[in-house]
């Protein structure tokens, strides 16, 4: 191992693009988010350093034995979060990152690409959900982020909110655009005059900054890095292991993903593992299942002795179980995830991914396949498995410490289960024994009731509390009254006292005040009062109508807003009472 000549950030990019350096398969994926490249960026420009590399020199006989990934250039946090597969030249010696990636990436993402992340409060599926950034520079702001401890204004823009004038100037610069400059002097005079910058009391800072970012990427050789030359991959397996095993740089489950890419003899584990992962967030219910999950799901599936995220259980034993068994593992996970999207359950309303697990388990040692999930002979079963998840998820704290040893025992019980059913009373059975019990006292019932619109666990208390919805549709929270309509100033104008106005708005978004919606009728439904939406012209009879009205407790509806609160507290009491019913309360 040697110590290589410093290269400046322009050079060493100027590698990754000559596909002279390369990432080897055991990397994980780009993890970094948006400030913490703005974060070292604003390094660069301050001078600061930027920590060590390590490469693997390999030489040209051993680059055709292992596979390589590019660098991400533009990130999209749905349809491009991967590195893709390098086409290494045939003959060519190639450099390997072993440590470093999250930073090269980084600067590569921040001179050559994008980075693309879903807006908040708007949904995966809309398409301005994720809108393309490039990095920018403030050339004429002061101020950076006091937050994140940066001092120039380093932000990610689109292209449109960055041809933004201020005062007839404009102040944002492209940081790629650095890499265009043909010099540190006249070439920056000329980019402040094209934008605008003519006042003096703004050119100098303005030419500073340029000048700082042309420094920190074309000048200062800050890239650092020792170079392993040995061809051995045990060795410089032992070693990425070593490098990245301490503090928090590389998660367990990454290192096991490793080992497996190294060992597989005829899959490619990264590709295979993010694949499934992608496929899970774009199939129904758009899980965002991690790696994690994934290949603890694995391990189970493949009766692992252990299936704990230890170095000792990453043997060669385990990773060829693993591949072996890889088809039924991803068979096994995609079929639990459409079942629990049919009980209506989403990336949005899970509230523990691990639940998924032991579904999977159950469906792979079973051998249930693709008929389990719709076929009429298997629908007492699917209820009874509806019932175990959703009162599993609606329980605080079942699916949070002491998982591993959980799903080991739920693993024994459904291994081992001789009748022909999900063996729901064996499973609660073991979990109360592990502290995991999900019967419920008086309290936590009391504490689901006081659930509110919108909160982790509302989803499942409604879907517990209205088994009867056909919940294979996308479901919504509703508000029966409309949130709209309870307003503070909507009330006042509808003639509600003001001493009853809190009253009123402490229940609008409470458990009675809520019911499940298709999509569809949900958005049709919009602002209406109840009682104007039940007699519209939704239901296709007079039954259908009343047949609605009592299964969701609507039958408690008053015929005015005044009638809100003894609707809602009404309302409250007959939830309570077949809460009891239902999950056992009392005890």
């Amino acid at each position: 191992m040697g110590f290589m000549p410093p290269l400046t950030v322009a050079d060493a990019l100027s590698k990754i693009h000559k596909k002279a350096w390369v990432l080897p398969a055991i990397q994980r994926e780009f993890v970094w988010n948006s400030d913490q490249i703005r974060t070292l960026f604003d390094s660069l420009m301050r001078g600061y350093p930027v920590g060590s590399f390590l490469l693997w020199g390999l030489e040209k006989e051993q680059v055709g034995k292992f596979t390589f990934y590019d660098f991400l250039t533009d990130y999209h946090e749905l349809k491009a979060p991967y590195a893709p597969k390098a086409n290494v030249p045939k003959g060519a010696n190639v450099v390997a990152v072993l440590d470093g990636q999250q930073r090269l990436t980084a600067l590569n993402v921040g001179l050559y690409g994008s980075y693309a992340e879903k807006l908040p409060g708007k949904w995966m599926t809309n398409p301005d959900a994720y809108p393309r950034k490039r990095l920018y520079l403030n050339i004429i702001s002061e101020h950076g982020d006091e937050d994140l401890g940066i001092s120039y204004n380093l932000q990610f823009l689109t292209d449109s909110e960055a041809a933004a004038e201020v005062d007839g100037v404009r102040p944002w610069f492209k940081v790629a655009d650095i890499l265009d400059l043909g010099n540190s002097g006249p070439a920056i005079m000329s980019q402040l005059l094209t934008r605008g910058v003519t006042d003096p009391a703004y050119q100098e800072a303005a030419f500073a900054a340029i000048n700082q970012l042309y420094d920190g990427i074309r000048n200062q050789q800050v890239i650092n890095a020792y170079q392993e030359e040995s061809q051995d991959p045990d060795r410089v397996l032992d070693i990425f292991v070593r490098v990245n095993s301490g503090g928090t740089k590389l998660s367990n489950s990454d290192l096991l993903l490793s080992m497996a890419t190294n060992q597989w003899q005829e899959l490619d584990a990264r590709e295979e593992v993010r694949s499934l992962v992608a496929e899970l967030a774009n199939g129904p219910g758009q899980f965002k299942f991690s790696k994690d999950l994934v290949l603890k799901t694995g391990l189970m599936l493949t009766e692992a002795a252990d299936f704990q995220f230890k170095i000792s259980n990453f043997t060669q034993e385990n990773m060829s179980r693993l591949e072996k068994g890889w088809e039924e593992i991803r068979a096994s996970l995609l079929r639990a995830a459409r079942l629990l999207a049919s009980f209506g359950l989403s990336g949005r309303t899970l509230t523990a991914d691990s639940v998924v697990i032991p579904v999977a388990y159950y469906l792979h040692a079973h051998g249930h396949g693709e008929k389990y999930l719709t076929a009429g002979a298997h629908a007492a079963d699917r209820a009874i498995v509806r019932t175990w998840v959703l009162r599993s998820l609606l329980k605080r704290g079942v699916w949070g410490s002491g998982l591993d040893t959980l799903l080991r025992h739920i693993q024994t019980v459904i291994r081992d289960a001789t009748v022909g059913n999900f063996p729901i009373a064996s499973v609660e059975s073991v979990m109360a024994a592990r502290g995991k019990a999900i019967t419920f006292s008086t309290e936590e019932i009391d504490d689901v009731l006081e659930l509110q619109y919108g909160k982790p666990r509302t989803f499942a208390a409604l879907a517990i509390l209205y088994p009867g919805l056909d919940l294979s549709q996308q479901f919504h929270e509703d508000h029966i009254f409309p949130k709209s309509r309870l307003s503070r100033s909507a009330l006042t104008k509808s003639g509600v006292s003001r001493d009853q106005l809190e009253e009123y708005l402490n229940r609008v978004n409470g458990l009675p005040n809520l019911q499940l919606l298709p999509g569809v009728p949900n958005a049709e439904k919009g602002a209406q009062w109840p009682w104007e939406w039940m007699n519209g012209n939704r239901f296709v009879s007079a039954a259908a109508r009343e047949q609605y009205r009592a299964q969701n407790d609507l039958d408690l509806l008053p015929e005015d807003l005044f009638g809100f609160i003894r609707f809602y507290d009404k309302r409250k009491q007959r939830l309570a009472r077949r809460l009891f019913a239902l999950l056992d309360g009392g005890e």
